[in-house]
């Protein structure tokens, strides 16, 4: 019986350890930390170099991903590292191809989207739930300047500021490993910050015609806490001719803008998380027949842009909508790379 019971102990034993071990690969341990205005993942420094990344496809106006493969081979090549995505992924086959391709994901929740874990309903926490332990997550984010939306929030923006409060708060709660951040347009005042302390990243989207950097020392007078440029960029459409740069498209003013905007946000690496350049691939959806490209699709507070003040919101990529690469492709690969 001793002999017996002594068998049956270890037998016991080792399927426990089979079974914990099983579980710990299921279980991701990584940590994202924010320490002397750095992000660490498990303890080593990441800086971002991103990408905003809503693949629309051509004739529709809905995200797909039937393109991942090719997309995650291009962002792979330009040396992207992170991208930021502005409705959730909930779908582990996409994640699991996105983690595969050592590609962190800024996931970010929107304040009303139907109750598609969105923050109105509360539901957006439900996603972090459920995937608070999954390695391709860099940090959680709410909200896409919302601040120049205050009809969205009863004409009250502190309307805005008090729920995203309250969700990071929320957040915290839920996810011990992983900052709480939200996209800004442009700086936002000491008193929203000083609103918003559960909030502990402030990403800021920044079109001030090719040098953003001018950003940075306004928001030291503002906030101690760390930033990123979660938009930054400029689009491959003059609307006039400017600058030496023609009227229609031109990629080559957008790759001449976009490679001054880099390099000093590159310059400023000290003082900021990183970027994640506005965006991967044309949306043709923005402004007229999505079909096409159409010049137009304006949007609010972005007169910065270069070279001619005027954002043509289906001209942004860094691809085309058929992932031709344009010239500014190559200013990425260069900066991302080195």
């Amino acid at each position: 019986m001793k002999r017996i019971y002594k068998f049956n102990f270890i037998i016991v034993l080792v399927f426990t350890f089979i079974s914990f071990s099983s579980c710990a690969k299921k279980i991701d341990l990584t940590q994202v930390k924010i320490k002397n205005q750095q992000i660490l993942v498990n303890g080593k420094p990441y800086f971002i170099k991103g990408i905003c990344y809503n693949p629309v496809p051509k004739g529709s106006n809905e995200v797909s991903f039937d393109n991942l493969t090719q997309d995650l081979a291009l962002m792979k090549e330009a040396g992207i590292n992170t991208i930021r995505v502005y409705v959730p992924i909930d779908d582990s086959k996409i994640l699991d191809q996105i983690n595969a391709a050592g590609i962190k994901i800024i996931m970010d929740f929107g304040y009303n989207q139907h109750g598609y874990y969105d923050i109105l309903s509360g539901s957006f926490i439900n996603y972090i739930k459920k995937y608070k332990n999954y390695p391709a997550i860099l940090f959680w984010e709410l909200g896409n300047e919302y601040n120049y939306h205050p009809e969205w929030f009863n004409g009250d923006i502190k309307n805005w500021y008090k729920a995203l409060s309250n969700a990071a708060e929320l957040v915290h709660k839920t996810d011990k490993f992983h900052p709480v951040a939200t996209a800004h347009g442009e700086l936002p005042t000491s008193k929203e910050v000083a609103s918003c302390s559960n909030v502990d990243i402030w990403g800021m989207n920044v079109y001030r015609w090719d040098n953003p950097e001018s950003i940075i020392p306004q928001w030291k007078k503002v906030s101690s806490k760390p930033m990123y440029f979660s938009e930054a960029g400029t689009d491959s459409y003059m609307t006039i001719s400017k600058d030496g740069y023609v009227k229609g498209k031109n990629e080559k003013a957008q790759a001449a803008a976009t490679k001054n905007i880099l390099n000093a946000i590159f310059k400023n690496k000290q003082n900021c998380l990183g970027v994640t350049l506005f965006e991967f691939s044309d949306e043709l959806w923005k402004a007229g027949n999505n079909k096409q490209l159409d010049p137009g699709g304006w949007a609010p507070n972005s007169s910065g842009v270069p070279y001619d003040g005027t954002p043509n919101e289906e001209y942004w990529g860094i691809v085309t909508v058929d992932r031709t690469k344009k010239q500014v492709f190559n200013i990425v690969k260069e900066i991302y790379s080195e």
